[in-house]
Parts: C-alpha cells; structure tokens; sequence
C-alpha cells in the first residue's frame, strides 16, 4: 500500500479541502440566518466546535473526522461533506414545501439545525490500527447529537433551535416541521453517499478474491481516501464493477 508519509501526505490534502468546506458552512450560517441568538450561536459553534459543559478532549481533529467510522462519509473530512450536504438539501427542502405546500418554515432553526445536527461527531471517533479507517472510541459515553443539545443549553440558545437538534436524528418524536426537514435532509445525504460506498466495497471485495494478500477492509478504507466517491461512482456508472474493480487497483498500485 503505502507508507506513513504518505499516509499523513493524503489526511493534508482532505484536511485542506475539508477547512474550504468549513470555509462555506461559515458563509451560510453568516449569510442565510437572520435572527441574531440563533446566528450568535451557531457562529460560535463552527467557529469553535468545542464541547465546553463536560471535560473531554477529541481524538481526532474536526476537520479529519469522518461523518461515520462505517455507514457513509467514512473517509478524512467527510463530516464537513456531510454537514455541507445536508444543509444545501435542507435549504431546497424549504423552497419546495414553502412554494409546493404553503409551510410556513422557519428558515433559521433550520439552517442552524442542518449546520450543527453532526458537529461534535469527531469527539466519539479514533483511528482504528487494524483497518486504517476509523472506529468509535472505547471511552466515549456521550451520544453527539446528546452532546450539543447540552452545549446549546448551557450557551443560552433559543428553545426552537435547542429543540429542533434534539429532534432531527428521528430518536424522539417530531414536533416541529423544521427538524422533520433537517431529519430528511439528513437521512437523504446518508442514505445517498452510503450507496456509492457499497459500490466501492464490493469491489473491494473482488479485489480481496483475486489478489492474494490483501484485505478488502483495508483497501476499501485506503481507496476512499485516495479519489472523492463520486469519482468511483462515475467510474463505476461507465465502466461497470469490473471497471471499478480496476480502476481501483491502479490506483492503489495493486497487481493480481
């Protein structure tokens, strides 16, 4: 595969796109949120994504941290892919129900939401040895979404932002149409990336089977920090799985 160096060469290069990402989630929260408690606080939140009610520190860092060890956005800056996605679909999401079916919407609550439903999701992780992707941290007994609804209350946020968070992962029932667009917002982008990588890890899969050695779990992880997934998608949407398969191979300089 490859060595450290160039191991720590590929985190440089998603931690610069991913500080661009950063960059534009500052721009939305400045520009699109107009009430001035909910733009003060979510301002704070991404200028400073620190958890401050509890003493904990993060093992990884913000910008490396990927939006699950596993399901989607598994690779060095997917939480601010993530982040960036679910608060563009949000923000369409309020055009349609607003110009389709009359809602009316608060646009802040959900802009915030969006912005800050994931953002403390680099606390649970840690790097995982074994696989060269990331795990959940042993020693973590926070849930993320658990921890900013703490951190907003202890900031002094409005009730409805506070509120909307802790509804937007679907974990207790809705009673905002804010958080139900945030949670569909969400569950989209998941859901939607999350294809793309099972995609990529069967022909991980095919990659273990042909050439002796190597394990797809590694491979896999390695692969997604090497190309952006809608890179393999459209390898994989033009070329096919043994397509992929190959492409893959070249490009982690693997021989049958």
């Amino acid at each position: 595969m490859q060595g450290r160096r160039g191991r720590v060469q590929l985190l440089v290069s998603f931690e610069e796109r991913a500080r661009k990402i950063h960059e534009r989630l500052l721009e939305i929260a400045e520009n699109e949120i107009s009430d001035p408690e909910v733009k003060r606080v979510t301002l704070e939140l991404l200028r400073e994504p620190k958890i401050t009610f509890v003493n904990v520190e993060p093992k990884i860092s913000f910008y490396e941290s990927p939006a699950a060890p596993k399901n989607h956005h598994s690779y060095p800056g997917g939480l601010l892919d993530h982040t960036l996605g679910v608060t563009e679909i949000a923000m369409q999401l309020i055009k349609v129900y607003r110009d389709v079916y009359g809602a009316d919407v608060d646009k802040d609550i959900v802009v915030a939401a969006a912005l800050l439903h994931d953002l403390f999701k680099y606390y649970q992780y840690e790097r995982d040895p074994l696989t060269g992707g990331y795990r959940p941290r042993s020693d973590w007994y926070l849930s993320h979404d658990f921890a900013m609804v703490s951190e907003l209350y202890k900031r002094g946020a409005p009730d409805r932002l506070v509120r909307a968070v802790a509804e937007t992962h679907g974990t207790t029932p809705f009673t905002m149409v804010e958080s139900q667009i945030v949670h569909q917002a969400d569950t989209t982008d998941s859901q939607f990336v999350s294809k793309l990588q099972d995609v990529v890890w069967r022909a991980c899969l095919d990659i273990e089977l042909e050439v002796e050695g190597v394990k797809a779990i590694k491979i896999f992880h390695e692969a997604m920090k090497r190309a952006p997934i809608f890179e393999y998608a459209k390898v994989y949407y033009s070329r096919g799985r043994d397509g992929l398969r190959e492409y893959i191979k070249k490009l982690l300089g693997l021989q049958p």
